[in-house]
């Protein structure tokens, strides 16, 4: 995608692969600043501290950091540890152990004088697989838009919640994919863009859709229900994080709500992910997802641009305030319409079967 009219991706190898460097999302959207990775430690660091986020982001990220430990200590007890360390930064997201657990599979059997130039190969392919998978998610999700537009014959008014566009992968996005497929093909849409409390990731959303030229409108997460209610949410379309092979999806804080409201107005409610989001060992996704709980400071204190147009965080409330600060919440397959996928859009309860590929024993 584009910035200030400039392709550009979240997130690049550079030097060789010798290092990353990433927009640093925390300073969305009020600037654009590219920070370098250099070390596995820094991946660690910009995955908990959510400089990158969005699972297949994560995942990207995760990727390089096991590429960076092997050419730090290519030898198996130290590549081990450092492969763990990543992996457990966030742990919601399956997309970062999948690509941690990928990276190793290949490495642990080569000599460790060779692993170095092995994980940046790596590395590499596998971000470039997500800009080619996320390109895909959007072909197979133009055409539920299309139906709706050939129907309606107006804009199709959809919402989202928090951000599952280019930022939260290396290009395209998922959920907004579908989108911008849609709108460079001339169809009509308009984006309700949820703000996404805590982290406001909506405002990043907001950021993107402007930066393409898409006409969005940006509300408060509680509005949602009341704009389906007055018929003006045509489609929901979110991203997710990890998701059941029964079709439960993990999405930011606030989704199952949308989900709900989604269902009692009969408006279709779809989850966009790449294969690399479905957890195959999983089933029950309010059982067996672990939900992340983040600091309380993410509710107590907020950022944003004071009169001398500077950035500033501002405490809300006492800071100690008592706060629960869970990350993501479930939403079980049944209010899912479809997974807006790779391969298509599937439904729930058919996961299983469309990717058997990724059941492991």
């Amino acid at each position: 995608m584009k910035v200030n009219g400039i392709p550009t991706r979240s997130i690049r190898s550079v030097d060789g692969g010798r290092a990353v460097e990433i927009i640093d999302q925390t300073q969305l959207p009020y600037r654009v600043e590219k920070r370098v990775l250099s070390d596995w430690r820094d991946c660690v660091e910009a995955i908990s501290t959510m400089r990158v986020r969005g699972a297949p982001l994560i995942g990207v990220t995760g990727a390089w950091g096991v590429a960076l430990a092997a050419q730090e200590h290519p030898e198996n007890a130290k590549l081990i540890s450092a492969a763990e360390t990543i992996a457990n930064a966030r742990p919601t997201a399956v997309n970062l152990s999948w690509a941690v657990q990928r990276m190793l599979a290949a490495l642990l059997p080569r000599d460790p004088s060779l692993r170095a130039e092995t994980a940046v190969k790596l590395a590499e392919e596998i971000t470039q697989e997500d800009v080619l998978t996320c390109r895909a998610i959007g072909e197979a999700g133009v055409p539920v838009i299309a139906e709706l537009y050939r129907k309606l014959r107006r804009p199709v008014n959809i919402l989202t919640h928090c951000n599952a566009g280019w930022l939260a992968t290396v290009d395209y996005g998922t959920a907004l994919a579908p989108i911008y497929a849609a709108f460079e093909r001339g169809m009509p849409v308009h984006v309700w863009v949820d703000e996404t409390r805590p982290r406001n990731q909506g405002l990043l959303t907001a950021w993107e859709l402007k930066e393409h030229g898409v006409p969005h409108t940006i509300i408060a997460d509680n509005a949602g229900g009341q704009l389906m209610q007055q018929g003006d949410v045509d489609l929901v379309i979110v991203g997710a994080d990890r998701i059941t092979r029964r079709g439960d999806v993990a999405n930011k804080i606030g989704t199952y709500l949308k989900a709900l409201a989604a269902y009692d107005n009969e408006i279709p409610f779809y989850a966009a992910a790449p294969a690399s989001t479905i957890d195959m060992r999983l089933s029950d996704g309010k059982r067996e997802i672990p939900i992340e709980n983040r600091s309380p400071n993410e509710l107590l204190v907020v950022t944003g641009v004071n009169a001398e147009g500077r950035t500033s965080s501002v405490q809300i409330a006492p800071l100690d305030e008592s706060v629960a600060n869970p990350a993501f919440d479930v939403t079980h397959n049944r209010f899912v319409t479809g997974i807006i996928t790779e391969r298509g859009i599937v439904k729930p309860t058919e996961l299983a079967s469309v990717f058997k590929d990724l059941i492991r024993d």
